[in-house]
This record gives C-alpha cells, structure tokens and sequence, in this order.
C-alpha cells in the first residue's frame, strides 16, 4: 500500500472519529453533566460497541469482496459519495446543544453503537475506499478496523478528557475548523478515486 494512501486512510479516519457524532456527543454531555466517576461504565460501553460494530464491518466487507469482488468498486463510490455528503455536512453545520441523557449505564452507551450509522459507514468507507484495493484477507480487514475503533476511542476519550474546552472552542471557531475539515475530507475523496 503506498503511504499515500496510508496517510489518507488515517487522515479519514482521525477526521471522522473526532467530528461530532452520538457517542462523542453523549460522552460530552454524560461527563459535563454527572463526572467522570458516574459515567465511566457509560464510556466503556461506548468503547466496547465501537470494537463491535468495527468487527461486523470487517466481517461484512470481508464476506462482500469474497463473495462479490465486483461490488467493492461500487462500494468505494457510495464510501465517496458518503464522504461527500460528510464533507458538505460539517462544512455547513453549527454547534447544536446536546440533549441531557438521565442516566449513564454501559448498555446505554454499547447499544448506542448498534444504532449509530456514523460509525457503519466509517468503518465500510475506510475499507472499501482505502484497503481492500491493497489487502483482502480476514485478518487484514479486522486489523484495520480495530484501529478505526481504536482511533474512534481516542477520538471519544479526548471528548470527555477536554470536556467543556472543546464545546467552547469549537463553539467559538466552528465556521474555521468545520471548512478545514471538509477541505480534508475532499482531499481524501480525490485520492479515493484518482
């Protein structure tokens, strides 16, 4: 795989996990509201659903490209396609305020992931659009998933780490950062394609 393709894949893959998104957001909110203490076992669902779901994406994607090897190559215009949309997205978004969550349990946080079409589309986008032209295999397919998941998780940790520091700064600077990052993003949809 040339590092091109490489630093695309991770540059994709830190922009999507650190945009806002139900699990960043509700980690925000669960640690501004009740503590770190209370929403921990909140945050480790989170961290657990995300592993999850990342697996069934592999596991999709690996089923597709031995079975259908045709479809990948539809697949990488829909992946562009949704990191267009992604793009367009965070390039006209605004800061929204976040709903108050009542209680914070890990199966709240774990099925949240089961639900959560952000984390579907990232995952199958970032193989289908940077991987499966250079790797196939199973265990190829689940290691870069478990670092999508693991990039998410760090993504989410730094959520609740800088807490409220993040909601004002990027409250304060939205309309700046949300074009840098879908200027990224088209960069990422040029290299997909090219």
């Amino acid at each position: 795989m040339p590092g091109y393709v490489l630093g695309n894949f991770f540059i994709y893959a830190i922009i999507n996990a650190f945009t806002p998104g139900p699990g960043n957001i509700l980690a925000l909110n669960t640690v501004t509201n009740y503590g770190y203490k209370k929403g921990r076992s909140l945050f480790f669902g989170i961290f657990a659903g995300y592993y999850v779901v990342q697996i069934i994406c592999a596991l999709f994607v690996y089923g597709v490209s031995a079975f259908m090897p045709n479809i990948l190559g539809i697949m990488k215009y829909i992946g562009a396609a949704y990191i267009l949309w992604l793009a367009i997205h965070i390039a006209v978004s605004k800061p929204e305020s976040e709903s108050t969550e009542k209680s914070a349990s890990f199966f709240k946080g774990f099925l949240l992931q089961f639900v959560n079409v952000k984390i579907y589309l990232f995952g199958i986008t970032a193989l289908t659009g940077y991987i499966t032209d250079y790797y196939t295999s199973f265990f190829d397919l689940i290691l870069f998933e478990l670092i999508v998941a693991t990039i998410g998780t760090i993504a989410t940790i730094t959520w609740i780490g800088m807490g409220m520091m993040i909601q004002r700064m990027y409250q304060k600077h939205f309309r700046l950062i949300n074009i840098i990052l879908a200027a990224s993003l088209l960069e990422c949809i040029y290299s997909m394609l090219k």
